[in-house]
């Protein structure tokens, strides 16, 4: 493997398929891993501060600076400052944070930035819980330090909240407030068995994630923030984005199954006060007729419950708690199941629709409560179409799954396959690839 050229010279860049481990259990107690793009008029102030941080804790520690392709200098003055460096090519904040945890000599880990936001002479308070084995994960918050000379209003009041919910969603008994801070201590080798995959400033997110599935200990200190030295690399859309796709991709029960049940409920809701009161409510000079918004409530609440239940139990990256709680989804009898209601749905739909239209052709009259009978039949007829369809689909591509565990099995595929069995087989596949 051939290492890229470093820009400055007297850098010491170790190769990816050369990553160095401690040599002797307990050797260095911390490291402090510091991403690094550009950081010329900070990085040697943050340097000397984590040496002045290991002195005040009494540990033993070396900061680890991993330059991302800085052109100013910044590695070159990192190793002037004491620290030791090595060069990742592949751009992005998760990359160069997985490359640091790789190559960390340290048992406890502590992971900040390379802008003096963070006050490293306390990150004592962050590794004596790693060390003294009473937590695993510890983020040092920086909510109690927030003001608008430090953190932009939207991140500060909109972002790292709004994320901060979603993950105590995501992740059953997470208490955290402050879930975006860049600035944490960890148990080296049980963060590394979490096998942290993302490149960007998700990585934050899915450590939580990952380590709250994997019963993790995490805890908080509130560690204060100060105002950035240089030019930040968050783009806010496109990083708020990235976290949101990965809450999506590990725990899709937060963002489609609960959102989609409360929207079928509130459907639902309102076809109930439909049939009530079928002249609509009066709102100020608006008059509002709920069954127009009701059909559309129930249809996309119920494709997305449905969807969301059975991405998170056949997701293996959503851990066995989650697939547990979805368990009626690996049913053999499921996707017949999904069939039957459809199809009960969509007749009760079409019966619906044909009382109405006898009334109609009739005495040339309607129900009183015809608008909200028809909204309710046309929401009947496209949930059913699409449950029934679904359930069709779904047992097909079992199917298929199962028929090709049997071949490679040198078995014979049995008529009817318990779904539970296709999640077995993939999951054995993925522990064989190492996935």
């Amino acid at each position: 493997m051939t290492t890229p050229p470093h820009p400055d010279p007297g850098v010491m860049v170790v190769p990816r398929d050369r990553v160095e481990r401690p040599r002797r259990a307990g050797a260095l107690q911390v490291t402090v891993v510091l991403p690094c793009l550009n950081e010329a008029s900070s990085i040697v102030a943050c340097v000397e501060e984590a040496r002045d941080g290991f002195r005040k804790a009494g540990v033993t520690g070396e900061v680890l600076v991993v330059d991302n392709g800085s052109t100013d200098g910044s590695a070159d003055l990192a190793v002037r400052a004491g620290a030791r460096v090595v060069a990742e090519a592949a751009r992005g904040y998760g990359s160069a944070l997985r490359r640091g945890i790789a190559e960390a000599r340290g048992r406890a880990i502590v992971m900040a930035d390379a802008d003096r936001t963070y006050d490293l002479s306390r990150l004592g308070e962050l590794t004596g819980p790693i060390l003294d084995d009473t937590a695993d994960v510890v983020l040092g918050s920086r909510f109690d330090g927030l003001n608008r000379g430090n953190m932009p209003f939207l991140h500060r009041l909109l972002g790292t909240p709004v994320i901060s919910f979603a993950l105590r969603r995501a992740c059953h008994g997470l208490r955290v407030r402050d879930s975006q801070s860049g600035y944490r201590a960890f148990d080296a080798a049980k963060v590394r068995a979490l096998e942290l995959k993302a490149t960007g400033m998700e990585f934050a997110s899915e450590m939580l994630i990952r380590a709250s599935q994997d019963g993790l200990r995490i805890q908080e200190r509130p560690l204060g923030y100060r105002p950035r030295v240089g030019e930040s690399k968050l783009n806010t859309l496109t990083d708020g984005w990235r976290h949101l796709q990965l809450i999506l991709l590990l725990a899709p029960q937060l963002l489609l199954f609960w959102p989609g049940l409360t929207l079928l409920a509130f459907g639902l809701i309102l076809s109930v006060l439909s049939l009530l009161k079928p002249v609509g409510f009066e709102l100020g000079p608006l008059h509002w007729q709920p069954i127009f918004l009701a059909p559309i409530m129930i249809v996309l609440g119920s494709m997305g419950a449905l969807s969301g239940g059975v991405i998170a139990y056949h997701s293996t990256l959503t851990g066995p708690k989650v697939a547990t709680r979805f368990s009626a989804v690996g049913h053999a009898r499921f996707p017949g199941r999904c069939v039957t209601a459809g199809v009960f749905a969509f007749v009760g739909g079409v019966v619906l629709d044909l009382v109405l239209f006898t009334a109609w052709v009739t005495d040339g009259s309607s129900p009183s409560r015809a608008l909200a009978l028809a909204g309710i039949a046309q929401a009947l007829v496209i949930t059913g179409l699409a449950l029934a369809g679904f359930g069709v689909l779904y047992r097909i591509l079992v199917g298929q799954s199962a028929y090709r565990s049997h071949q490679a099995g040198g078995e014979i595929l049995p008529f009817r396959v318990g779904i539970e069995s296709v999640r077995t087989n993939a999951g054995s596949a993925s522990a064989t690839r190492g996935d």
